[in-house]
């Protein structure tokens, strides 16, 4: 059987409020098609944190999982300097 490679994002986590849960802002720059003007974007994505080791402000590196939840589709791998 063929490993298959998972997506990865980078961002910073922004609330952990949640019980096994925590928010990540995702930010990337992007071109608007027409008038070729670079903006920014942002992604709020709810990733899983079940020992709720990462705090507000962390900048964490996030791996595509299974569907955990109706939002929850991400979870927190590592912690990034």
């Amino acid at each position: 059987m063929t490993e298959t490679r998972r997506r990865t994002l980078r961002g910073v986590v922004v609330s952990h409020k949640m019980m096994k849960t925590a928010v990540v802002a995702v930010v990337y720059q992007k071109r608007h098609p027409r008038y070729l003007k670079d903006y920014t974007v942002t992604r709020r994505l709810k990733a899983h944190n079940p020992d709720d080791k990462f705090k507000t402000g962390d900048s964490v590196l996030m791996e595509e999982t299974r569907p955990l939840s109706r939002d929850k589709h991400w979870r927190i791998v590592a912690k990034v300097a």
